[in-house]
C-alpha cells in the first residue's frame, strides 16, 4: 500500500500547491539518484516522493484523495509504470511542469537521458572568473568594501579585510559565471594590489611610518599626535632627536603588530632668517663631525 502522500512530503494536508513544491524541491535535491549514485533506499525513496508530489499537485487528484475516492497510488497505479487508464493523469498530463521542476532543480529534462551515462546530466560547477583590484595603502590598512565591474557590466560588491596585503587573492563563493545542470556558480576571484605610500609600509603586521617632525620638536622633545588611519595615536619624542631615530609603539601596527615610527626633521622654511640668525649663532666643536663614519 502507498505512503500517504503529505507524510512523505512531510507537509500539513492544509498545505498550499506552493508549500508542496518547496518540500518537494528539498527532498529532490536529497534524494535524487545523481546525488546517491548506487543507494537504491535513496532511489525508492526518491519514487515515493515523485509520486506524491505529482498526486498532492493535481487538484482533481488531490480532492479524491482527500474525499477517499482514491488512495495514495492512485487506484494502485504505480506512477512511474506507464500513464494507464485510472493511474496517476498527471504523469502524462503534467510531463511538462515536471521537466520545469526538474530543470530548476538540477538543469535537467525529464525526457533527456544522458546516452553517455544512461542517466541524467551531472551539475557542474560553472567556470571561475578574475579580477584585479587596486587599492591605496590607506584604504588597505582600514578595509571595507569597494565594487568592481563584472564582465558583463554588473557591480559586484567586494568586502575588504582590514590590513588586506599586497597580492592578496580573495574568494567570493558562487558569484563566477553560472553552472550547468544545476550545478552551483563558479566563483569570482579578486586579486588585490595595494599602492605604495610616500610616508607608511609594512612587513607583515608591522607598520612603518617616515614621520616628518619640526627643528623645535627635534630640539626640545615632548608628546605629538601622529594622525593615523584607525585614528591618531600619541608619540613622545625625546629632546634631541636626529633624523632616522626610530621609535616603538607596541600594538599600533596593524591587528595588533608594532608601530615602527622613523623620524624625519622638516624644516619650515628654509629661507627664514631668523632660522638662518640662529644656525649661525649655534656653537659647534670641532670634536663634532656628523659625516665621520659615511663610508664605513
Amino acid at each position: 500500500m502507498a505512503k500517504d502522500p503529505y507524510k512523505l512530503l512531510g507537509v500539513p494536508k492544509s498545505a498550499s500547491e506552493a508549500e508542496i513544491r518547496k518540500a518537494y524541491r528539498a527532498l529532490a535535491k536529497k534524494l535524487h539518484p545523481d546525488v546517491n549514485p548506487g543507494d537504491k533506499a535513496a532511489e525508492t525513496k526518491f519514487k515515493e516522493v515523485t509520486a506524491a508530489y505529482n498526486l498532492l499537485t493535481d487538484k482533481d487528484l488531490r480532492a479524491r484523495y482527500d474525499s477517499g475516492q482514491v488512495d495514495a497510488s492512485g487506484q494502485q497505479q504505480n506512477p512511474f509504470g506507464g500513464f494507464g487508464q485510472g493511474g496517476f493523469r498527471r504523469a502524462a498530463g503534467g510531463q511538462d511542469d515536471m521537466a520545469d521542476l526538474f530543470s530548476s532543480l538540477f538543469g535537467m529534462n525529464m525526457g533527456g537521458r544522458n546516452p553517455n551515462r544512461g542517466g541524467y546530466a551531472r551539475p557542474k560547477k560553472g567556470a571561475d572568473v578574475r579580477y584585479k583590484l587596486k587599492l591605496s595603502f590607506i584604504d588597505a590598512l582600514k578595509g571595507g568594501t569597494k565594487k568592481v565591474r563584472m564582465g558583463d557590466g554588473k557591480m559586484l560588491n567586494v568586502k575588504i579585510p582590514e590590513g588586506v596585503e599586497d597580492g592578496t587573492t580573495l574568494r567570493l563563493r558562487g558569484k563566477g559565471k553560472p553552472g550547468a545542470h544545476g550545478g552551483p556558480g563558479g566563483d569570482a576571484k579578486v586579486d588585490i594590489s595595494v599602492s605604495d605610500h610616500k610616508y607608511f609600509s609594512r612587513k607583515g603586521k608591522t607598520l612603518r611610518l617616515n614621520l616628518p617632525i619640526s627643528l623645535r620638536e627635534a630640539v626640545l622633545g615632548g608628546k605629538i599626535r601622529v594622525p593615523m588611519p584607525g585614528g591618531s595615536v600619541s608619540l613622545t619624542v625625546p629632546a634631541g632627536t636626529n633624523s632616522g631615530k626610530t621609535l616603538r609603539l607596541k600594538g599600533k601596527g596593524i591587528k595588533g603588530g608594532d608601530l615602527l615610527v622613523t623620524t624625519q626633521i622638516v624644516l619650515e622654511d628654509p629661507k627664514n632668517k631668523d632660522l638662518a640668525n640662529w644656525a649661525e649663532q649655534v656653537k659647534t666643536t670641532d670634536k663634532f663631525k656628523p659625516r665621520e663614519n659615511l663610508l664605513k
